[in-house]
Formats: structure tokens, C-alpha cells, sequence
């Protein structure tokens, strides 16, 4: 029943758009705001990389590339400077306290411009060879590893991590109506300082206060929360999973690492190794801090469309060729959804034994459904780190257990330790989300709209202790049951953390038939059965129908979307299953399951059990087995997005191990057979950088013992139109089985890295993406029911044409290529067979679709 479970992040975004129906307004704040374009009083063109400040102080920023600027803060001031190298430094005065735009005209300065006539007459083409910024930026690189926390044997730090997320630009048309009068506590509460021009709404507050300690050999991080506080959303949301949702969206940035991870992508670190292949860099200024000079370095991608940044360093010009400060964004051409702008700020400061460690990380970014105007979420992430201590030993014992532990008390400091802990005081609007929050979820009003919302993006209805749903399969179609309602539901958290059941009742209107199921589970943790680690009872038993060798956790065929297939698709079983299945998960993520299942297989539709010297008149038999099973499976490292009543595997960069191993039992329940199946599968993500990421499985599966064939591996086809990477996209279900086989899966996705430098598909922002699945197997004589009368022989269509075969010495072998991010939700793949194409009813290519949800 885990059919829900990939709409987690879909909850998520339900809460906002809840909110942002529900609140809006807008308020412009007393800070002093300049915009506008630098110019090359030569050239008339704009001149990226300039420096403005406002005088008298040390707030400031440089221009872009396309040599607009915006400079704000709080303050009343009266002037702002403009400089860059080569160009006479202007001053100009402005209006304190108000929103302006300035555009300004440096001029060359005499001497230099001389120079540069004589030398040359236009500006020289980009290279690498022999360009001064490049030979700093590979100092920079080469010294990487020494300006890192892992050059030390030990180190020890405290951070304070501070997450919060609003919703922007809020109409005041909507504040001015009548219904949302009872919500003004809500709009008063904005927040015009953060954002230029943008009035802010928070919604959600995190903080932690955590000590990290670090050893180098054996390396092991080991990560102690001393608090942590966050809003809390009540029954519509998980804290824990929206926690880490947020978190991941926003992830730390490590400027030394070569790929930076936020958004559900990766970006070339400006300092990678390979950061000068996809990087221009340029000198920028000096600037002289205590004794260290520091030179200013500007980047910018060769590619605007690519995943990667434009901004500003500052490196040191000592032996540590460390970088002391960074600003990064990145090119509003980039292809990256729903993100109207992203800016990161990273502050090193210098420790006592001179080298510079991160002092400070601010990540901030503004999302909407347009890139232009309207309402959208902002998000900030600030990380503040200070207390290094470095080449302090502990004992290992210390290391030993997770690598993160929270304090018993974490949860529950008082305001004082907040107020005496915080690395920086909270905003006025800040200090106000906790308990605006809490007032927000108790109104009627707002429940309603959230349960609705839930309803409509999850699917399902919840009542507190009880939901009904899933909505996607209250009807849905097939050949065998025609016309199928279903109705069910769960239990939830609210009724019982130990005790939870779950029920559906479904009645096909051709074959007149009711269909049922019903588990209950028992937690022997005393915690939520869908959160990590998991550790319960679950017995249950199902009456219903089934095609065979389709899983219900690759597809759900009572989904609606699913009800509509290709070719012929008669061919299905009822299943009358009892199970009772033991689940236990542990801290470093290994788990293993243990079960046991009495299975009563019966043939639907055209399908049939009969064996080769019995006639066509002969009654179908129906098929018991009782079945033993373990299951093991280990992934390190892994994570969830984790909701109350539903859990999300994370795709990460490691491995996923898993062994399953079965023996039926002949005479146990009535069970006809007796046999061992042994399956493992590896699967893990390759991250590739700027050649985007592969999804690489093996899976391999063995069978001992005579089994009639739906006994055998039945391998997993896909008839519908929607593409399933689980599956084979192009193989007719029933078509091929095995007792031993082993299959290679690969599907890579470039993230627009070619369509980025094609001029239409660069606009349309389309990325592409190819598979490979390849599945080799065979059928040993014992199995073959043309060698063995006794097991049901192979199905035929109606005509006697066989309709299920085994792979040969051939394996089957299909691939494709797909544009993905079509209308920012789509991925379209163009899907190729490239054998067996004499088997009837099947097709060399075809057009399969599905919907994702990237940024």
C-alpha cells in the first residue's frame, strides 16, 4: 500500500499555495534602495563588474554582467560611489530612505586608454593561456584541500543554522477584502527589508545551536544538536519531513567541493577542478585587510544557460591562496525552474594559525511561478559558525554511534538560551512566525482550505484519526472487472502511534465481483509506522485482481491514469493473499524484513492454468503456495522526505543493497510446490557534474526447484503510456519468464547540458535525457512445460499463437531518448526495441510520457 508515497513533495507545496490564498498584502519599508546600469562612457556599452558602494561605509555590491546593479540597506544615505579598474571612480548623491534608479557613465582614464590604443584596437577574444585571473584561480584550486576543516587531524566548531521561508510580493486587492480580515494579525506581521521591493510574509522558522566535531583518521563526523526549534504545522504536515525538505532544497554550500547541490541540481563550484573549462574569470580590484591583500575576482559561466554561477571572490595573496569572501547568482538565463533569483554569501574569517575558515553562509532565494512579477516564496538560509578549536583530540569512543545525536532537552530550551545563544537577533517579523503560526493552524478557516488543498494534490481526506482515499483509484477500468469503484482508507497517527489499519472495499461491474483488503499493524517502537527507523508487525490479507508479475509498488493498476493500455491485456489473476510481515530498521540504515505469505493464485480473464495433455475444457486450477521470506537491505547514509503518514526514499549519491530470498513450502496451507528464489539488486546515482546524473541498477534473480510459470520471474512490462523506469517499456506483460536472469538499467539525465547551446531548446529551457535497460535470462529444462507435462504450459492468444516466451541466448534490449522539462513537468521519451520483434502484438517504438517535478 505505498502508492502514496511519492507525492511528498507535493504536500509541501500544498501548504504554501494554502497560505498564499489565503494571505497577502504589501508595505514598503524605510530603506534605502538604488538600481540601475553601469555604462562604458567609451563604448556605450555596459560594463559589468563595477564596484558600488555607499560612501562611509562598507556596504556595497558589484554590477552584472549585463551591468545592472541593485544596492540596498537600511540606513539613511546620502551618496554612493562607482569605481573599477581602469576608470575614473565616480561619486553620485541620491535620495536617502527611498527606491531609485541610478545609471552611471565611467569614463577610461586617460593614461590607461593610451595604453590601450596603442596596444590594440579591440578587445582581445577570451583564452585561458596566459590570462593572469586564470593562473590565480588554479592557485586558488591547487591549495584547495589545505583551506579545508579536513586538513586538520581534529576540529570542533558550533554552528547556528537558521532556516526561514515567506511568501513574496502579496497582493493588497486580496488583503482589502473582507474575508481575510480575520488574517490581519498575519499581514501586519511583513517583513520589507530582506528583499528589495518585495514585502515578505513568513510562514516557517527553523533554528538549531549544534557543536560538530571532526577526525580526520579514520575520518568520522560526529554532529551534537543542543537545541532546535521550528513552526509546526500540525496534522497537514510532518515537521520532521518538511524540515528536511526545506533543508535539502537549501543545502550548505561548500565552496572547496567541486559540486555544489541545491535545488535538486548541481552547480560547478567556481573553484572546482574543472572550473576553468566552464568558467571566465577576471580581475577585479585589490583591497587591503589587517596585513593580507586580497584580489578581486569576478566569474562568469561561458555558458549562461548552464548550471553554474556569476559573481565576485576575493582571494588572499599569501601562501594560503584562500578564498576570503564570495558572493555568487546566477544568469536569469539559466536553466532552472520556478527560481526567480538565487544569491549566496560566504564570509571566511581568519583563525589563529592564519588560515581562513567559514564564518558565515547566507542563501537566499525567490521562487514564483513566472519569472517576472506576482506572488511567490522566498527562502533564506543562514548558517553562522564560530568556537573553532582545531587538533584537540577525543577519545574514539566519542565517535562512535550516529553521526548526529540531539540533546534529550533540544527541544524545550527557553527563550533566555535562544536570546544568550543565537549567533544574530531574530528580525521584529521573525520573532513573530512561531506564534502566528500556532494561532493560524487553530482556525477553522484554514483547516478547511488545508484539508481541501491535501484532498486535492495527496488525495486523500483526512478526519483526524482517519483518512479516506487514495482519490486516484475511487475508479478505474480493466478488461477483467470493467467498471471499478473503490473506496478506502487509514488510520493515522492521530488515532494511535502503536495501533494503525488500513482497509479498502472495490467491486468490478463485469465480472460482478467484490474485491477487498484489510491489515493492521502493531509498532513495536511506539512511533509512527511511515518514520524512520521503522519497527513493527503488519498482518493483512487482500482479495483482488492482479496482472501478473506487476508489483503493486512499481503500478498501481486501479489508478485511473493507468486503466488506459496498449494491445491486448486480457490475461490477469485473482489473488486471495495472507501475509505477516516483521519490518525492523536500524540507525545506519540497514533494515531486514521477515514474512511469510499463503497465496492463492486463480486465472482471470483469457488467462488460463491448464497443462498440455489436459483439454481446453477443463477447468483452470487454481495455484497455493505458502512461502517463507527474508529481506535485507542497506543504505547507507540514506534520507526521506518524511510525512505522517507517508515516506519518501531520497535518490542520493550512495548505494542501495538489497537480497530477498523466498522458499516455498510444499504442504504448509495447502501450497502445491516447493522452491527458493534468491533476487539482489545494487542500484546508485552517478553524479557527473555538468554532464548531469545517471540512475545505474543491477538486479539478478535466481530460482531453485520446479515452479509453474507463474511461479517463475515474471518480467516486469509496461502497456500503458507512461513511462516506468522500473519496467520495460516496450515488453507486452506476460511476455517473457526466467528462473534466472540478470538485468542492467541505466537512465541518464544531462540537465540541458547540449539543448543549453541549441538556440530553441536554450529558450525553451528542454532538457535531455537517455536509457538503457538490458535483461539476459533463461529457462532451465524443469521448467519448461514442453520437457515437464505436469506444469502449466505457456499462455496463448486465442488463436494458439504462443503468448509468453523465454529469452534465449539474446537478451532483450530496449532504449531511448527523451526530452525532459517540457511545460517544467514532462519528461517524453522516444523508446526503441531492438529485439525480439518477431513476437506478436509488439512494437518497435513508441512514445511514452511522464510527469516530474524538478527544479
Amino acid at each position: 500500500m505505498n502508492h502514496l508515497y511519492r507525492c511528498a513533495p507535493y504536500r509541501i507545496v500544498s501548504l504554501l499555495c494554502g497560505l498564499l490564498l489565503l494571505i497577502s498584502g504589501l508595505s514598503r519599508a524605510q530603506t534605502t534602495t538604488v538600481t540601475g546600469t553601469i555604462i562604458d562612457g567609451a563604448s556605450n556599452q555596459p560594463l559589468p563588474f563595477a564596484n558600488i558602494i555607499f560612501v562611509g561605509t562598507t556596504i556595497g555590491t558589484t554590477s552584472n554582467e549585463r551591468g545592472t546593479y541593485t544596492l540596498t540597506a537600511n540606513g539613511n544615505f546620502m551618496q554612493v560611489s562607482v569605481s573599477f579598474l581602469g576608470y575614473k571612480s565616480i561619486v553620485r548623491s541620491i535620495k536617502p530612505g527611498s527606491a531609485q534608479q541610478v545609471n552611471l557613465r565611467l569614463e577610461p582614464d586617460s593614461q590607461l586608454l593610451n595604453e590601450v590604443v596603442i596596444r590594440k584596437s579591440k578587445q582581445e577574444r577570451y583564452r585561458n593561456k596566459n590570462n593572469p585571473a586564470v593562473e590565480l584561480i588554479r592557485n586558488v584550486i591547487s591549495h584547495k584541500e589545505q583551506n579545508q576543516i579536513g586538513h586538520y587531524e581534529y576540529a570542533a566548531y558550533e554552528e547556528y543554522d537558521k532556516l526561514q521561508f515567506s511568501l513574496s510580493s502579496l497582493s493588497t486587492k486580496v488583503a482589502e477584502r473582507k474575508i481575510f480580515q480575520k488574517y490581519r494579525f498575519l499581514l501586519n506581521n511583513r517583513d520589507t527589508t530582506t528583499l528589495p521591493g518585495k514585502s515578505l510574509l513568513p510562514v516557517y522558522l527553523e533554528e538549531k545551536v549544534s557543536d560538530t566535531y571532526y577526525r580526520k583518521n579514520p575520518e568520522k563526523e560526529k554532529t551534537i544538536i543542543k537545541a532546535k526549534k521550528r513552526v509546526d504545522f500540525g496534522q497537514y504536515f510532518d515537521s520532521n519531513g518538511l524540515s528536511l525538505y526545506l533543508n535539502r532544497m537549501y543545502s550548505k554550500v561548500d565552496i572547496y567541493s567541486n559540486s555544489i547541490f541545491l535545488m535538486t541540481n548541481q552547480f560547478l563550484s567556481p573553484i572546482a577542478s574543472s572550473a576553468p573549462t566552464f568558467y571566465q574569470y577576471y580581475l577585479a580590484d585589490t583591497l587591503v585587510v589587517g596585513t593580507t591583500k586580497l584580489v578581486g575576482l569576478n566569474f562568469v559561466p561561458r555558458n549562461g544557460t548552464d548550471m553554474l554561477f556569476e559573481g565576485k571572490m576575493y582571494v588572499t595573496l599569501d601562501s594560503n591562496y584562500a578564498v576570503q569572501k564570495i558572493d555568487l547568482t546566477v544568469n536569469p538565463k539559466i536553466n532552472l525552474n520556478w527560481v526567480r533569483d538565487l544569491r549566496i554569501r560566504l564570509q571566511f574569517d581568519q583563525h589563529t594559525d592564519g588560515k581562513y575558515f567559514l564564518s558565515k553562509s547566507d542563501l537566499l532565494a525567490d521562487f514564483g511561478i513566472s519569472k517576472g512579477k506576482g506572488g511567490g516564496i522566498f527562502g533564506e538560509r543562514t548558517l553562522s559558525y564560530r568556537n573553532y578549536i582545531t587538533n584537540e583530540a577525543h577519545p574514539d569512543d566519542f565517535y562512535t554511534g550516529p553521526p548526529q545525536v540531539v540533546e534529550a532537552d533540544a527541544a524545550t530550551k527557553t527563550d533566555l538560551f535562544w536570546k544568550e545563544n543565537r549567533h544574530d537577533t531574530l528580525s521584529a517579523s521573525e520573532s513573530k512566525v512561531y506564534a502566528n503560526i500556532d494561532s493560524l493552524k487553530q482556525m477553522p478557516s484554514f483547516r478547511r482550505t488545508m484539508g481541501t488543498l491535501t484532498f486535492l494534490l495527496a488525495g486523500y481526506k483526512s478526519f483526524n484519526a482517519f483518512e479516506v482515499g487514495p482519490a486516484n483509484t475511487f475508479y478505474s477500468f480493466n478488461p477483467v472487472e470493467g467498471f471499478r469503484l473503490r473506496l478506502g482508507g487509514r488510520t493515522t497517527p492521530e488515532l494511535s502511534k502503536r495501533y494503525y489499519a488500513e482497509t479498502y472495499a472495490a467491486y468490478g461491474f463485469k465480472d460482478q465481483r467484490w474485491k477487498y483488503f484489510l491489515s493492521g499493524t502493531y509498532s513495536i517502537n511506539n512511533k509512527t509506522i511511515y518514520q524512520f527507523p521503522q519497527n513493527y508487525v503488519r498482518a493483512s490479507f487482500q482479495r483482488d485482481t492482479k496482472i501478473p508479475g506487476q508489483e503493486l509498488q512499481f503500478v498501481q493498476e486501479d489508478n485511473f491514469l493507468l486503466s488506459f493500455k496498449r494491445g491486448v491485456n486480457d490475461k490477469w489473476l485473482y489473488n486471495d493473499t495472507w501475509r505477516i510481515d516483521y519490518v525492523h530498521e536500524f540507525e545506519n540504515h540497514f533494515s531486514y524484513t521477515i514474512g511469510f505469505k499463503n497465496w492463492q493464485q486463480s486465472p482471470a480473464g483469457a488467462l488460463q492454468f491448464k497443462r498440455i495433455d489436459e483439454s481446453d475444457a477443463a477447468p483452470s486450477h487454481t495455484l497455493t503456495t505458502s512461502e517463507f521470506s527474508v529481506e535485507t537491505r542497506w543504505a547507507p547514509n540514506e534520507q526521506f522526505y518524511q510525512g505522517k503518514i507517508y515516506r519518501v526514499p531520497i535518490v542520493g549519491r550512495y548505494p542501495v543493497y538489497t537480497l530477498r530470498f523466498a522458499a516455498g513450502v510444499q504442504g504448509l496451507l495447502g501450497s502445491q510446490y516447493n522452491y527458493q528464489n534468491l533476487m539482489g539488486s545494487i542500484s546508485k546515482r552517478f553524479l557527473l557534474s555538468q554532464l548531469g546524473y545517471s540512475n545505474v541498477t543491477l538486479q539478478g534473480g535466481y530460482i531453485f526447484g520446479q515452479v509453474p510459470f507463474p511461479l517463475l520471474t515474471i518480467h516486469r512490462a509496461n502497456q500503458t503510456y507512461a513511462y516506468q523506469l522500473n519496467s520495460y517499456n516496450l515488453m507486452n506483460f506476460l511476455e517473457f519468464v526466467s528462473d534466472h536472469y540478470a538485468s542492467l538499467s541505466i537512465d541518464h539525465s544531462f540537465n540541458g547540458f547540449f539543448f543549453n547551446k541549441i538556440p530553441l531548446f536554450k529558450k525553451l529551457k528542454w532538457r535531455e535525457a537517455v536509457s538503457f535497460k538490458a535483461l539476459y535470462g533463461g529457462l532451465r529444462s524443469q521448467n519448461d512445460p514442453q520437457q515437464n507435462p505436469s506444469l502449466y504450459e505457456f499462455p496463448t492468444d486465442a488463436s494458439g499463437v504462443p503468448y509468453t516466451y523465454t529469452l534465449n541466448k539474446t537478451p532483450y534490449i530496449e532504449a531511448s531518448a527523451g526530452v525532459a522539462n517540457v511545460f517544467k513537468f514532462f519528461r517524453v521519451d522516444l523508446v526503441k526495441r531492438l529485439n525480439y520483434l518477431d513476437h506478436p502484438n509488439v512494437s518497435q517504438w513508441g512514445i511514452r510520457a511522464r510527469a516530474t517535478f524538478d527544479f
